[in-house]
């Protein structure tokens, strides 16, 4: 039997010579037109530019983290350090990972491309190739991932800033450990999905990487796959908010009711310090992986329903955007952890108070120099 798919106008369906035994094993190949298209050109440099950066940056941010790993191993900062290694691990893990398909992929297919005259000609969409399939589960699980950690960060912080006792009680070096595996194993039975026929990835716009099938011939279980995919991202972005929230309150509540002691007050300005950070990572993530996810799932419902129509190049042009945006969070998620340090934010913070005692002293000696004139105006006119 043929596999029935969804399509539109735009979309040329040519299909495979049956063998003399069965009909099953034919495919149907899916070719969209963008001989009209307005999508910028394919330039494998600025992908280049990015792993590169990408590199750079975590493995300082990872330098940094281990050397505060080792001065605060037996403290309660040692958890949150743990997991903020293992973050930046992760997203470094991604760049190389990902960067190095994405290159591989841009080398073998650039020129096919260029020489296409409409563009992009697709792929098999029932049969894509093992480093397509390959890259589609790192993206998904690359994604999921630093999500995931944020989310376990806050929730960790906010016991320990909340309830002290029930966290040194509770939260262990081992149990953390455990979790790390438990987050990672998650993500990955998730990217493993469309291996047992829930979803499918394919090459995306303009055939440099993979991701889930959210364009062309898009199906019930693709929408199912890309609505947890979305659901799963938005619900740890959700609550890291409410976690991060509740944490800054109380630190708050803690300044302004003056309940801690002078020799508590290390311990509290670390907690605002990996607090910071965590707001840092939860901003970050909202701003870079919003559009993703957003327009991802809103193509994928058009796509199922047959409505992209004559918005299917918006749409594309969308989510390389969300892409890209996506992959920069891996890029800002280390200089995190580099600027919003306690050291920096104190050198910042004395900065500016020189600054705004620099200005003050300049404005009252403004004002003195504006009283003495006119004082001396007066003085003249009495005279």
């Amino acid at each position: 039997m043929l596999a029935m798919q969804r399509h539109n106008s735009s979309d040329i369906f040519t299909s495979l010579p049956p063998s003399n035994d069965s009909a099953i094993a034919q495919k149907t190949k899916v070719a969209p037109i963008f001989c009209n298209s307005t999508l910028p050109e394919t330039n494998p440099t600025s992908a280049g530019i990015t792993m590169t950066l990408g590199i750079v940056f975590n493995v300082v941010a990872l330098i940094i983290l281990a050397k505060a790993y080792t001065r605060f191993r037996r403290r309660s900062k040692s958890t949150f350090l743990l997991f903020a290694s293992s973050l930046v691990a992760t997203d470094l893990a991604g760049h190389v990972i990902n960067g190095a398909l994405v290159l591989r992929r841009y080398s073998e297919g650039t020129a096919d491309l260029a020489d296409s005259p409409c563009g992009f000609q697709g792929d098999l969409i029932t049969d894509p190739d093992v480093p397509c399939l390959f890259l589609g589960c790192c993206m998904v699980f690359f994604g999921l991932c630093p999500l995931f950690l944020g989310c376990a960060m806050a929730a960790e912080r906010c016991l320990g800033v909340s309830k002290p006792l029930l966290h040194a009680r509770l939260v262990t070096n081992a149990r953390t450990k455990m979790a790390l595996a438990l987050i990672w194993l998650l993500a990955l039975c998730v990217a493993l999905l469309p291996f047992f026929s829930l979803g499918a990835y394919t090459p995306q716009y303009p055939g440099t990487w993979c991701f889930i099938r959210v364009m062309e011939g898009t199906q019930a279980t693709d929408l199912a796959f890309v609505a947890l995919f979305s659901a799963l991202a938005f619900s740890s972005l959700a609550v890291a908010f409410l976690c991060n929230t509740i944490s800054g309150i109380t630190l708050v509540r803690a300044r302004i009711k003056k309940k801690t002691s002078s020799q508590r007050s290390p311990a509290r300005s670390h907690d605002t310090e990996m607090v910071v950070q965590l707001v840092g990572i939860m901003v970050a993530s909202c701003i870079c992986w919003s559009p993703l996810l957003v327009f991802g799932l809103m193509s994928a419902t058009r796509s199922y329903s047959n409505t992209l129509g004559s918005d299917r190049d918006t749409y594309r042009a969308l989510i390389m955007t969300g892409v890209r945006m996506a992959t920069c969070n891996q890029i800002l998620d280390p200089w995190v952890y580099i600027l919003l340090r306690r050291a920096v934010l104190k050198k910042i913070y004395r900065i500016t108070k020189r600054q705004a005692s620099l200005k003050g002293s300049m404005i009252r000696s403004f004002r003195w120099d504006v009283s003495s004139f006119q004082n001396s105006e007066k003085k003249n006119d009495k005279i």
